[in-house]
């Protein structure tokens, strides 16, 4: 028998017995004990309840939670309230688990962080090829200097007005959009539009469809609103019709998908795709919202649904990996109604992009050098791609990447790849933070900072990918 390290009791039961750090409990008295102290049973009420017996440590970390049903049916309450609450806490990454395992208390620190997006790894000091970032090269962004002097003189500086864009920016962005929408907004970089666009629209506990793999930053976003992640597969001409099709039979509130090229796995989605996604979404009233994080980086043309559905689609489109990061900027397009919602919740904090980066922004874009070495850059980075990717083939390693900033590589083991590549001193990031569907092996490896020789990137890769499983 174990030490008992803490007993917690009740007026006429003991409820939990905390041995060896870990928790053992009666189920049907915590039911009993839980129901004396829930008052508010809304699904609010009842996660700020259990929270605060959380936070004063009354329920331990590593405690087991009742079963859904069971606790619904002490309070009085159905059993998707119970779910609701659970899925509160969850959002903040204080229980953990699911269905039949169960759910657990996990922690009792109360803070909403992104963690896939935290939990890249540590590698130390012995990093030779850091290659976790599929981000561009600051040597390939454009000097600055000339458009921040043009910024510092934009219209309207340092007015409260709250205009969802300013008139040089929509003029520039305009001209290079792949549909007429009703309107535009700036926004404080491509993820923020995101947030803004799910946050304002989305519902907590509302079905999303997401293609599968996708970025972690969404993924972040969207467990912390609490959505419910239906993964639509892809293949190399985007997500494939037939999932979406059985996504959407769970009538999902939205689809988000990237439609030029994405950003994980270098895949553009082709015009016939794109149509076919289109008919399966006409009959439906799904909000369509696309991530265009590289912009013009791509070598694909921009594209949309918006022109098909300009009254649901949301596109955003990132300047950050063409113009720079410090820019802070992209720009959303929508229906007036849906960026009006957008621009009224935007008043809960920044309200407005600054008119300075806005005006910088709009410059740059208009600017025939600062466009010229857009394209320069496009062609170093494919070089860049191309290289490591042909080294790879020659070691056996086909890859199926066409574009961007990174390559998507099937590995026999993750675990073993990222082990391997760790002791060689190459840092990339492990597939799986990417996907709903966790069974995938895959390491993502950036090739925006490749300044290494492709052959010796290579040869490790190449080790980490086709050995493991007790190979």
């Amino acid at each position: 028998m174990g030490k008992i390290l803490n007993v917690l009791t009740n007026e006429n039961n003991t409820i939990f017995v905390i041995e060896q750090n870990k928790m053992r409990m009666d189920s049907k008295t915590l039911i009993t004990w839980l129901a004396e102290r829930l008052s508010d049973l809304s699904i609010r009420g009842i996660a700020l309840e259990t929270t605060a017996l959380i936070r004063s440590g009354a329920i331990p970390v590593g405690t087991q939670l009742p079963p859904v049903r069971e606790l619904a049916q002490a309070l009085g309450v159905s059993p998707a309230t119970i779910s609701g609450a659970w899925g509160e806490l969850r959002r903040y990454q204080v229980i953990s688990g699911r269905g039949r395992n169960g759910v657990w208390v996990s922690d009792n620190k109360f803070s909403a962080r992104p963690i896939r997006f935290e939990t890249v790894g540590n590698f130390g000091r012995h990093v030779l090829a850091d290659l976790t970032g599929a981000v561009p090269d600051p040597a390939l962004l454009p000097d600055l200097t000339q458009a921040l002097q043009h910024g510092l003189h934009a219209p309207e500086l340092n007015s409260y007005e709250r205009e969802p864009i300013s008139q040089a920016l929509r003029l520039a962005a305009a001209k290079r959009w792949p549909y007429t929408p009703e309107a535009f907004l700036a926004t404080n970089g491509g993820y923020e539009g995101l947030q803004l666009t799910l946050q304002t629209l989305i519902l907590p506990g509302s079905v999303v469809a997401l293609e599968d793999p996708s970025s972690i930053r969404i993924l972040d976003i969207l467990d912390h609103i609490g959505a419910h992640v239906v993964p639509v597969a892809c293949d190399e001409n985007g997500p494939l019709p037939s999932a979406l099709r059985e996504a959407l039979l769970r009538k999902p509130a939205a689809f988000i998908y990237q439609p030029r090229t994405h950003a994980t796995c270098g895949v553009t989605v082709s015009t016939t795709r794109r149509q076919e996604l289109a008919e399966l979404l006409r009959p439906t009233r799904t909000l369509i919202i696309e991530d265009d994080g590289l912009g013009d980086i791509s070598s694909q043309p921009s594209a949309s649904l918006g022109g098909e559905f300009p009254e649901r689609t949301v596109l955003i489109v990132s300047y950050s990996k063409s113009l720079g990061p410090d820019l802070r900027l992209a720009v959303l397009s929508s229906s007036r109604e849906i960026v009006d919602q957008i621009q009224a919740y935007r008043n809960f904090g920044a309200r407005w992009t600054s008119r300075i980066l806005q005006a910088t922004g709009a410059w740059l874009l208009d600017d025939p050098a600062t466009m010229a070495g857009v394209a320069h850059a496009r062609e170093v980075y494919a070089a860049r791609r191309n290289g490591l990717k042909e080294a790879l083939r020659l070691r056996g390693v086909n890859v199926a990447s066409r574009d961007g900033l990174s390559l998507w590589i099937p590995v026999e083991s993750e675990q073993f790849a990222m082990v391997t590549l760790a002791a060689r001193g190459i840092a990339v990031f492990p597939g799986n933070r990417f996907c709903i569907n966790r069974s995938w092996q895959y390491i993502r490896v950036g090739i925006g900072l490749l300044k290494e020789d492709p052959a010796e990137v290579a040869e490790g890769i190449a080790l980490a990918a086709t050995v493991g499983n007790g190979a």
